[in-house]
């Protein structure tokens, strides 16, 4: 199965999702799906940011001994983003509207990243 076969597949199966992801910690996504609806959000700069973000997290959890960051999400008044982690380089990226399935995002991308994982 190919990434964008996952990534549509995610984005079907939860209702409210905008758009789906799998990215590198260095901001470059390796492949993505998007739905029409989320063609006026610049989904792709967010996530790049989110990256960065993610990364420093990262790095926090490392520096305070509490274990690997599994899942981070960020709720704005209009998008719920998902981010799970695939491998120390890779992560999934979700985004839902504001009334988005917020917790059928998370079981569906946790199931999904060992998928993707297989893939890389």
């Amino acid at each position: 199965m190919s990434f964008r076969t996952h990534l549509e597949s995610v984005v079907n199966q939860v209702e409210g999702a905008l758009g789906c992801s799998v990215m590198g910690f260095d901001g470059i996504s390796v492949e993505t799906h998007q739905k029409e609806e989320a063609a006026e959000l610049e989904l792709n700069g967010t996530w790049v940011e989110y990256a960065n973000v993610l990364s420093q997290l990262r790095q926090a959890a490392e520096l305070l001994k509490t274990g690997e960051i599994q899942e981070i999400s960020v709720n704005t008044e209009s998008v719920l983003t998902i981010m799970r982690l695939v491998s120390p380089e890779y992560f999934l990226v979700l985004a839902l509207r504001a009334d988005g399935n917020y917790g059928k995002g998370r079981y569906v991308l946790r199931v999904t990243a060992p998928k993707i994982l297989a893939e890389l």
